[in-house]
């Protein structure tokens, strides 16, 4: 997994509220293996025009400066729905690093910490204020500082956030569970031959 540890990023506005994990990626993209790059499915209904499948020019992914979007900043209770971890695999594959929003579905706030992607929670008025700042001025930069726990909206104020440390530890260190598991590859090693030896295995 990639280490995170800041990001000074163009931020994207995406203010409506219960975005769900179907609209990040639809279903019927589910059954390709991670390996494949996501970036193509994300959102794929709402940035093309489903009469001729051409990019919708309203959609704020698909307009300039917000195309270098590495922070997405959102309404509530973003990526709520099913529990499909291909939503931040969507996201990652496509640049994405940080999403602020006031809440998330659980299991994608899960999954995002898994997978390098940094879910951070921010009081409603405080997102508020950053995605007018961000619809003001398209192409603004938003500096996220994991160590510190804390935000630098456009406008330069600083909004602390709150992680599991444990999560912090791993996002930090670039470890998913696969990683959390090898650092303990030598306690592992002796337990099985100490079991093998008192069981005659």
């Amino acid at each position: 997994m990639e280490a995170f540890v800041t990001l000074d990023a163009v931020a994207v506005p995406l203010p409506l509220p219960n975005i769900d994990t179907d609209q990040i990626i639809p279903a019927r993209f589910l059954s390709r293996p991670r390996e494949v790059n996501h970036a193509d499915f994300l959102f794929h209904d709402a940035r093309r025009v489903a009469a001729t499948g051409e990019q919708n020019p309203e959609f704020p992914l698909n307009r300039e400066p917000w195309r270098a979007a590495r922070v997405i900043v959102a309404g509530k209770n973003f990526a709520c729905g099913s529990s499909r971890e291909a939503a931040v695999w969507a996201l990652f594959d496509a640049g994405f690093r940080c999403a602020i929003a006031p809440s998330f579905g659980d299991i994608f706030r899960n999954n995002g910490t898994k997978n390098g992607l940094l879910p951070v929670v921010l009081p409603a008025a405080v997102v508020e204020d950053i995605l007018a700042q961000l619809e003001a001025s398209p192409g603004a930069r938003i500096f996220v500082d994991l160590p510190q726990q804390q935000v630098t909206a456009p406008d330069g104020s600083v909004h602390g956030f709150e992680i599991d440390p444990f999560a912090k530890h791993c996002m930090l260190n670039g470890l998913d569970d696969f990683g959390v598991t090898a650092a303990y590859e030598d306690d592992i090693a002796a337990f099985e031959r100490r079991y093998g030896r008192e069981n005659r295995i």
